[in-house]
């Protein structure tokens, strides 16, 4: 069967219930008890879609359910400042989802008297949301008959359409779209889509799918699912070497304000053009760990410096005690905790994270 005959055997309303009654009653029985399917709110699932995005689920459910108890709805988060909302985003990494998430929590206050758009359209000119996230909402928030495409169900379609086209192309996605609108029925969008996430998730895994158990099994035309997706070949690693000052007195630390990749975040001072150099008496670094980013592999190197006070706008002066009410991204929170040989400070109200951001 090629994927013509495919797209035409599933093509009546009865032909897609055929296709979706195994994969319901398999989300029934095996599928996740996430929290924000708990909710129809769009806030909460907009919240949920944002963390999710190159985060693991396991990490984002503390965030989730803390960042609520802080900001409960777009009014909240509207009103607080850009340091509480970095602090509570401390971890996740990728802080950019968290000034956009902010931005749109004002945007929808400000501009839309607190009301959360229902059209796809008006939600895409909200800052940070894309077709999937709009996609996403629209679906699990207001049960409209869209298709979603993300990296569960992108793994799912590819192999159950045998596609060969690179995902990460503009073909690619495009056709990703149309098979995923193509076995779409117009009720249960909601569950049908959180059922596809949930295949991906748990069977159709990336390199050891559980073919054996699929509840859909018998409409794949994947002959080596292992081989599927296709992706254009990645750029190689950049790798760079950050090196910054460790400067201490009088149970402060100084810290700078970021305005490059982890803008409005408090980072140790970067050690350039600006006159700070390692002291003579400690030319080794006194603290080295290795943290990737998308395409960047960073080693970030620690330096002595002396305590003479150095400040401006962007430097200043933090009590080491009131560290936990500081947003610091997490490379420079574990070499701070570690130089200093403090308890590990930690987000608030959850654990450690593992993300390296």
């Amino acid at each position: 069967m090629d994927v013509e005959r495919l797209l035409k055997a599933v093509a009546t309303p009865e032909k897609i219930r055929a296709f979706q009654r195994p994969l319901l009653r398999w989300l029934r029985r095996y599928g996740r008890n996430l929290p924000w399917r708990r909710t129809r709110d769009p806030y909460a699932i907009l919240v949920s879609e944002f963390m999710l995005q190159q985060t693991q689920v396991a990490t984002v459910i503390p965030y989730y359910d803390e960042w609520l108890r802080r900001f409960p709805d777009f009014a909240s988060l509207a009103r607080a400042s850009e340091n509480d909302v970095l602090r509570a985003w401390q971890g996740l990494g990728y802080y950019a989802r968290a000034r956009n998430l902010h931005a749109t929590a004002k945007a929808v206050v400000h501009r839309r008297r607190g009301r959360f758009p229902r059209s796809i359209e008006q939600m895409q000119k909200l800052p940070g949301i894309g077709k999937y996230t709009a996609h996403a909402v629209a679906s699990f928030a207001f049960n409209q008959s869209v298709p979603i495409v993300e990296a569960n169900t992108a793994r799912v379609l590819t192999r159950l359409f045998n596609l060969r086209k690179a995902i990460d192309s503009v073909a690619g996605r495009t056709t990703l779209w149309e098979h995923a609108a193509s076995l779409l029925s117009k009720s249960n969008a909601r569950i049908y889509n959180s059922a596809l996430m949930d295949l991906g998730a748990l069977v159709c895994i990336p390199r050891k799918p559980n073919c054996g158990i699929c509840p859909v099994k018998k409409f794949c035309l994947a002959k080596n699912p292992k081989t599927l997706p296709v992706r254009k070949s990645r750029p190689r690693t950049t790798r760079l070497v950050e090196k910054h000052a460790f400067v201490v007195r009088q149970g402060k630390i100084l810290l700078e304000q970021s305005s490059k990749r982890w803008r409005g975040m408090w980072i140790l001072p970067p050690l350039k053009l600006d006159g700070l150099k390692p002291s003579n008496s400690q030319q080794r670094p006194l603290y080295t760990s290795v943290f990737p980013f998308t395409h960047h592999r960073a080693t970030l190197q620690v330096f002595r410096h002396g305590a003479q006070e150095i400040t401006n706008e962007q430097r200043r002066w933090f009590r080491i005690r009131s560290l936990d009410s500081v947003p610091i991204p997490s490379p420079h929170l574990r070499a701070i905790t570690d130089l200093l040989g403090v308890p590990r400070l930690r987000g608030p109200g959850v654990r450690t994270p593992q993300s390296a951001g």
